[in-house]
């Protein structure tokens, strides 16, 4: 059953990892071509994430409290599905903003609560690969997504509208392996109480979390590395290329995310997280001199395999630094603070974007060079798993 439900996870995210990877390679440019500048996509990369990060400790808290976790993450993909779909009647960036913002918000329902469900899932011996297959799972529908996006395009010559019409209505299928997935019973926490301070977690998980929250203050979105490629590129290839590279990108992290979930099972979740903080430094360095197809391609590649070591692995470490019956709000804590360090990263990366696209990059390259610093100052305080 616990193999089971990782699966169903994993095929539920594959779905909706096919329609939101349709659009998101999209999305920047869509937004560049109806007015937005640099500063708009760091508000619809960053805002949402912030608006919705409260309910990503409360979705983890009431999951605890109540001893479910499936409604909410039923809910959370279904106001996802809505957000989505109403993206293609979008005409201004406000608008997608708005839009961007109630996708964030199903995403915030459901983050910590799926999470807490697959790690139930799992052993400490095997987490890392729990989370593994269900992150190689979610990239893989973000690869065929991207695909799609692509094939749409180019082959077909649909209008980004339509493309985003045809990604609403995939979204909606993702909910339906979900009614096989069943919850490892658990004791329900009624007397638990909501506090959202940082010194009521275990001093491990919380030193964790602040490295975590301070990586992602720099770790600005996809976007802006889209972006940087398209302009090097002319004609339909300023479309196509940068969703090409996107592709490649996923394909990357598609293909390690289970090997290096293994890896962090084998070796320890610590040093496995210090190559990906280095490696994000790496590719924004790279990114300030790219200028040839040749260097997008291996610097996209890099980049997802910097995600591949990063993503997952934050997560099972924050599932092994918490207790099982309170770990919803554990994971809901630690969702919460990297989406409110979301929105101070998208609007720093954009004003910096619009003096010029170089310097998004040393910002990205000097927080994360930052983060492997303090990382390094506190290693013994860390347990490894």
């Amino acid at each position: 059953m616990p193999k089971r439900n990782i699966i169903l996870l994993g095929l539920v995210s594959l779905i909706n990892d096919i329609s939101s990877k349709i659009i998101l390679p999209l999305l920047p440019l869509y937004v560049k071509q109806i007015g937005g500048g640099g500063l708009a996509i760091g508000l619809i990369s960053g805002l949402g994430d912030s608006v919705a990060s409260i309910l990503k400790i409360l979705s983890g808290y009431f999951s605890d409290k109540l001893g479910k976790r499936k409604p909410f993450v039923y809910l959370g993909y279904l106001v996802a599905s809505v957000g989505k779909f109403l993206l293609a009647f979008a005409k201004s960036w406000p608008q997608v903003l708005v839009l961007r913002m109630l996708e964030r918000i199903g995403k915030g329902l459901r983050s910590a609560p799926r999470d807490a469900l697959i790690a139930a899932s799992t052993k400490l011996s095997n987490r890392g690969e729990g989370f593994g297959i269900h992150r190689a799972m979610d990239s893989g529908g973000a690869v065929i997504g991207a695909l799609l996006a692509f094939l749409l395009y180019w082959f077909l010559g649909l209008s980004f509208t339509k493309i985003f019409l045809i990604a609403g209505c995939i979204a909606f299928a993702a909910i339906l392996p979900l009614h096989f997935v069943k919850e490892q019973p658990f004791q329900k926490h009624h007397d638990i109480k909501l506090d959202l301070k940082l010194s009521t977690l275990s001093t491990p998980l919380k030193l964790f979390i602040l490295i975590a929250t301070l990586f992602a203050l720099g770790n600005f979105s996809y976007m802006f590395f889209v972006l940087k490629s398209q302009s090097y590129f002319a004609n339909r290839w300023m479309i196509a290329a940068p969703i090409l590279l996107y592709v490649v990108y996923n394909t990357s992290y598609t293909l390690l995310a289970i090997p290096v979930g293994k890896l962090s099972d084998r070796i320890g979740r610590k040093k496995v997280l210090l190559v990906g903080y280095t490696l994000f430094s790496v590719v924004c360095l790279g990114f300030i001199y790219a200028h040839s197809l040749g260097i997008f391609f291996l610097l996209f590649l890099l980049f997802g395999v910097n995600y591949a070591f990063v993503n997952a692995t934050e997560r099972a470490y924050v599932s092994d630094l918490a207790d099982s019956d309170t770990r919803g709000t554990a994971l809901g804590t630690y969702h919460m603070f990297n989406s409110i360090a979301a929105l101070p990263a998208g609007l720093i990366a954009g004003l910096l974007w619009d003096m010029a696209p170089e310097f998004s990059f040393v910002y990205g390259a000097g927080i994360a060079l930052t983060v492997v610093l303090i990382f390094l100052s506190v290693w013994r305080t860390l347990p490894d798993y």
